[in-house]
């Protein structure tokens, strides 16, 4: 089934409208779905029906209702069971058979909690968080890391594709949350180590950005090097993925490694690291501005 194809029949809700939501919600508008929004401040749901096809409910119930796809992205564990099975949750109202996707970057255990809910309501749930930041977002490249039932998955792959371009089940549900902190605790290490390797070629009086030129073009290049190695010379960070989010996340990988004994180390380190930086005043900054901390010890 195609996403043309669904845009016809298939309809839509998205709960949640902050910097990623909002453009997201909006790439399904602008692929011919049907969409009814709703976000805690309503205010913000007013701007994105006034700039894209669509409209608004008061409540996540009343978004969710008679819909075929319920689309969620939200701040964290609290916050997606709240707008899930809280007062005038969208699961109180959805229609036998529907998919819930939650893009909200969430624990697993959530995930599973939620799915059971889900299951007792006669509604499907998918967990599919997402990277790419929210440039991903705004530019419809997201990459989506999907728990769940492989039929319903298929069923909403298409329709996740108007803003991601590689989207993938990686399991059962909570497999795209274990995914996500696989993709946090990854981006941990490579910033730190990019961080202390920017400021060592400070300190030996190298020309940072010729050796970014340089190794970029061997086996030290990374997403975070070709996007972040300049603005991080630059000392600029007021953009991109914020250390308090960051520290969110990581806080939750932490948490399952503890669960199931796995060992962070670089991870846990790390996450200390971005604790400085917010008592610095960067809880806002980008999660390169790491290197401030080399730089000001």
């Amino acid at each position: 089934m195609n996403s043309a194809n669904n845009s016809k029949t298939i309809t839509t809700a998205y709960l949640g409208l902050g910097v990623m939501g909002y453009p997201m919600a909006g790439h399904l508008a602008n692929n011919g779905y049907q969409v009814c929004v709703y976000n805690r401040t309503a205010q913000k749901a007013e701007k994105w029906v006034s700039e894209f096809s669509g409209h608004l409910a008061p409540t996540p119930a009343e978004a969710a209702q008679n819909v075929d796809v319920v689309f969620a992205c939200v701040g964290n564990d609290s916050d997606i069971e709240e707008i899930c099975c809280g007062e005038n949750g969208a699961f109180s109202s959805m229609q036998a058979g529907a998919v819930f996707v939650d893009h909200t970057t969430a624990s697993a255990s959530i995930a599973r909690t939620l799915s059971d809910e889900a299951a007792k309501a006669g509604i499907h749930f998918i967990d599919a968080p997402v990277s790419g930041g929210q440039a991903g977002a705004e530019n419809g490249v997201l990459t989506i890391m999907a728990g769940g039932d492989a039929q319903v998955f298929e069923k909403v792959a298409p329709v996740m594709a108007s803003y991601g371009r590689a989207v993938t089940l990686m399991g059962a549900v909570g497999s795209g949350q274990l995914t996500k902190m696989v993709n946090q605790i990854s981006i941990a290490g490579l910033v730190q180590g990019l961080s202390e390797a920017l400021n060592f070629a400070t300190k030996v009086g190298l020309d940072e950005k010729l050796v970014l030129d340089v190794i970029s073009k061997g086996a030290a290049q990374s997403w975070q090097m070709e996007n972040r190695g300049e603005t991080m010379v630059d000392d600029e960070f007021e953009f991109g993925f914020a250390v308090e989010w960051m520290r969110k996340d990581l806080g939750i990988c932490l948490d399952e490694a503890n669960a199931t004994g796995a060992r962070l180390p670089v991870t846990a380190l790390v996450d200390q690291f971005y604790a400085e930086v917010i008592a610095m005043g960067g809880s806002r900054w980008d999660t390169s501005s790491l290197i401030r901390l080399l730089r000001n010890p």
